[in-house]
């Protein structure tokens, strides 16, 4: 675990809190006005809130901001004897979200982010308000890429099956920057030494890379299915369907197909709104942090709580 005041220099002064809620030393970050609406941002693969850290200060100005790190990732624990897979990460976030009391969510959500707030509000459809989406699928659209895996998954396919895989992102303390270069990461202007030390932090030692390692295989060896076919059965789809939703969806993005996304989306959401953004990668956050806080803040606007 990255130790709960570091700061990166200063690129992350969030006050760090912790909860147990899910078994686990959680971290996150809650900023912004207690009374105000609330947003939770979720981050993915192999990142955590610190992918938020220039939209954190901008939104809680008239917001409350909650940004956790999921198990494994960041400045969360990670323990050993836990079973890494969406349905995991989905129910801690339960825990998490019960545990703060939250409540009217509009969820901001990017890679893995999307398929977690998409069972979490199939399942508590109460809780979520809106769902803003950037370079990421719910799961529950149909969508498909016509040319198939992405570069990522492509990737990931070659060196699990060569056995190769545990090795490469087991060391993720010394590949991160590679490693997300090749799910689409474009913003090379960011990079410096502080970032590259925030991003690597989390991944010490091979043991802390297990978050890393099992989020991608739970979709090569299609683990998430039965989970997503019993939110299917059991939750609330319908209301998924009825919430106020948009996507933001980067041309860059190797590691979510921008024709896998959209239809994913458009399955569920005819007739909500997509923006296509040119020369965006996956981590949208590094690339075009302003220009999503302003999406969010006007997407808000459109979308009054009470209103469809």
């Amino acid at each position: 675990m990255i130790d709960a005041n570091e700061t990166f220099d200063g690129t992350w002064p969030f006050r760090p809190r912790f909860t147990s809620a899910s078994g686990f030393k959680q971290h996150y970050v809650d900023e912004g006005p207690r009374g105000a609406e609330t947003i939770l941002c979720l981050h993915g693969e192999p990142t955590w809130g610190y992918l938020y850290r220039k939209m954190i200060g901008p939104l809680s100005e008239n917001y409350r901001v909650v940004v956790p790190d999921h198990m494994g990732f960041g400045k969360s624990e990670t323990p050993q004897d836990r079973v890494y897979t969406l349905q995991t990460h989905v129910e801690n976030l339960e825990r998490f979200v019960e545990d703060l009391d939250l409540q009217d969510l509009t969820i901001v959500c990017q890679d893995w982010g999307g398929p977690i707030a998409g069972a979490f509000t199939a399942r508590n459809p109460s809780r979520v308000s809106r769902l803003f989406m950037a370079n990421t699928v719910l799961g529950y659209g149909g969508g498909k890429a016509a040319a198939g895996r992405t570069p990522w998954f492509e990737w990931i396919a070659k060196h699990e099956e060569a056995g190769t895989l545990n090795g490469i992102l087991g060391e993720l303390g010394s590949t991160i920057l590679s490693v997300m270069k090749i799910i689409g990461f474009q913003n090379s202007a960011a990079v410096d030494d502080t970032w590259i030390r925030a991003y690597s932090a989390p991944f010490p030692d091979r043991e802390s890379c297990i978050g890393g390692i099992n989020f991608p295989l739970d979709v090569h060896y299609g683990r998430f299915l039965p989970f997503v076919f019993e939110t299917m059965e059991t939750g609330d789809i319908d209301a998924l369907k009825a919430k106020p939703a948009i996507l933001i969806s980067g041309d860059k993005d190797y590691g979510i197909a921008q024709d896998h996304a959209i239809s994913d989306f458009k399955g569920l959401f005819p007739d909500r709104r997509v923006i296509k953004v040119e020369g965006v990668g996956h981590f949208c956050q590094e690339d075009i942090p302003q220009q999503l806080v302003n999406f969010i803040q006007e997407f808000i606007a459109d979308h009054p709580q009470g209103a469809s």
